[in-house]
């Protein structure tokens, strides 16, 4: 008659197995609250960062004369005004928040 394939575990590999799980439980337990740490920082930082609001702004942007406002929209934290003036397009980029210029864009034909 064949022997049993598994035999019962001497005490002392039930101590070392038990030790070997518990380890590899603290270092999983470390990961996770470590990354859930980080993930808070990062979510309380951005919230922190976020709230900084300034006064509000009144400004005025001088056009070109005879040009006109083809468009306006917001493009993340910019907001992009669309101009025509003498049959030439500019786009003017503006800081949403400060509405200082942030870029100008002309087009024009070529000759």
């Amino acid at each position: 008659m064949a022997e049993p394939l598994a035999t019962e575990p001497t005490p002392e590999q039930t101590d070392a197995l038990m030790a070997r799980v518990r380890r590899m439980m603290l270092i999983a337990g470390l990961t996770t609250g470590l990354g859930v740490a980080a993930i808070l920082i990062v979510i309380g930082y951005r919230i922190y960062r976020g709230e900084t609001t300034s006064a509000p702004t009144d400004l005025i942007e001088m056009l070109p004369k005879g040009a006109r406002i083809v468009s306006t929209s917001v493009a993340g934290d910019r907001l992009v005004v669309t101009l025509e003036a003498a049959g030439v397009l500019e786009i003017r980029t503006f800081d949403a928040r400060t509405l200082k210029p942030a870029g100008r864009l002309k087009f024009a034909n070529e000759q």
